[in-house]
């Protein structure tokens, strides 16, 4: 298993890593707390069934079976496992939680991706408005100045969009389908096929569109507004123009995209589903969104609620490592151990050198670039 933990180059780069990492997840968790969130702990194994949600192509866990037959897996996902702890808990709502943890995933081999990565977000249970939705995006972009990151792209896409639209065009079901699929697959001749009956309608700006129908905000929300307006398509309009007014209000310096052609990350989100990326690189930051369905697969009440999570490897990836400082080895005897331990809390980024002889103790200061202190000269 290819694991993110594990180090790639010398010791030394592994530690600074390992380092930073455990700053990042610190100050990610420190703006949770100070934001009123609880902290939830989810169980590394949990049985298969609860991941039913997620969508395999981009989710296929490890699985293995417990003695009674049962299949288990090692959780490829946090927001599912946080879903069933509500569910059989009977917390009171609303609630604000917020979890750190590993998750795993099967990936390809020779994909570049790993299999084993860390992730630090929150979950919004028991809140309908848009306020919880930004809640989530402040969230993300405060934690990504904590980490100097000013240059965050946020991508803004919605998870009814093509559903209402498809409903609007009154073709039959197949052919709905189809479109859909077209559409996302950018199979253009299909698509093209596919709603080539509806040129003569008020859909066809729009329709003639759609496929690259991303990217600046402003020019997609223009072509989206050429649609026969309803009331709830109305809605999805006006609440992703307000959310790019909130973000330019409250973090100036970031970019928001809009994607109106994509298929919904998960089959489980119900709204607005957010990304943010960096321009040096395709993997994101933190992704997030809506799922106010998701606690109906644990249970019989429905409950609104909006999640975010980061990518905590993708964080350290973007955070310049800083320099070494050089170390000291302190060489002792076996009768100096006490004085030892006194020129160890007197030296900064000093280490007890536990080699045998003091030829072993030189050879290992060199070859790590390290300063030597022998306290058996003194005696």
């Amino acid at each position: 298993m290819k694991n993110k933990n594990l180090p790639n180059g010398t010791r030394d780069e592994f530690g600074t890593q390992a380092e930073v990492k455990e700053q990042i997840q610190m100050k990610l968790l420190k703006i949770f707390k100070e934001r009123g969130f609880r902290k939830l702990t989810t169980p590394v194994v949990e049985y298969s069934d609860v991941f039913e949600p997620l969508s395999t192509d981009n989710y296929r866990p490890y699985q293995f079976l417990d003695e009674q037959g049962e299949t288990l897996v090692l959780r490829p996902d946090l927001t599912l496992p946080v879903a069933r702890v509500m569910s059989t808990t009977g917390v009171d709502l609303p609630v604000k939680w917020y979890y750190s943890g590993d998750v795993f995933r099967v990936k390809k081999r020779l994909s570049g991706s790993y299999n084993q990565t860390t992730q630090a977000g929150i979950e919004i249970i028991g809140y309908k408005g848009i306020k919880a939705d930004w809640e989530c995006l402040a969230v993300a972009l405060a934690g990504c100045r904590a980490m100097n990151l000013n240059d965050v792209t946020v991508e803004i896409s919605q998870a009814k969009f093509v559903d209402t639209v498809v409903r609007q065009l009154n073709l039959p079901e197949p052919t709905g389908n189809s479109l859909k699929q077209a559409l996302f697959a950018k199979d253009l001749s299909r698509y093209e096929s596919l709603w080539s009956p509806l040129k003569e309608t008020e859909f066809a700006p729009f329709l003639a569109e759609w496929p690259w129908l991303f990217g600046d905000f402003d020019k997609v929300i223009s072509v989206v507004q050429t649609l026969p307006k309803t009331s709830e398509l109305k809605k999805i309009i006006d609440d992703l123009i307000a959310t790019k007014q909130f973000i330019n209000q409250q973090f100036p310096d970031d970019q928001v995209t809009l994607d109106l052609s994509v298929r919904s990350p998960q089959s489980y989100y119900t709204g607005m589903a957010f990304r943010g990326f960096t321009g040096k690189s395709a993997d994101y930051l933190f992704s997030g969104g809506r799922y106010d369905n998701l606690l109906t697969n644990f249970q019989k009440v429905k409950a609104s609620a909006v999640g975010l999570a980061f990518d905590v490897d993708a964080l350290v990836e973007r955070t310049p490592l800083p320099p070494e400082p050089k170390q000291t080895l302190i060489y002792f005897d076996d009768q100096q151990w006490q004085l030892a331990e006194q020129k160890l809390a007197e030296v900064p980024n000093a280490t007890l050198c536990l080699a045998e002889t003091k030829q072993a103790a030189k050879q290992l200061a060199d070859s790590n670039d390290s300063d030597l202190i022998d306290l058996t000269e003194s005696r």
